[in-house]
């Protein structure tokens, strides 16, 4: 797949998101420096900050500001 062609354009942008998600959960939900060591248990955090990431999307969206659903700060209270 050429660089600069449409198809090139929309993988890169999917791997961008992926990217966002992965420094989310490395740095706002503090795996990167984590003393965890079950995999059990590491699997369960990642899946409950990963419904937090969505919970707050959906928030946005239902706010009427889906601009912001990448946004991981709190909607205001209405």
């Amino acid at each position: 797949m050429a660089r600069g062609t449409y198809a090139w354009q929309r993988e890169y942008k999917k791997r961008t998101s992926v990217e966002r998600v992965n420094s989310r959960l490395d740095v706002s939900f503090g795996f990167e420096r984590h003393f965890i060591r079950r995999k059990k248990k590491i699997k369960a955090r990642m899946g409950l900050a990963l419904v937090v990431m969505l919970a707050m999307a959906v928030g946005w969206i239902e706010s009427g500001e889906p601009e912001k659903m990448r946004s991981l700060v709190q909607p205001r209270a209405a």
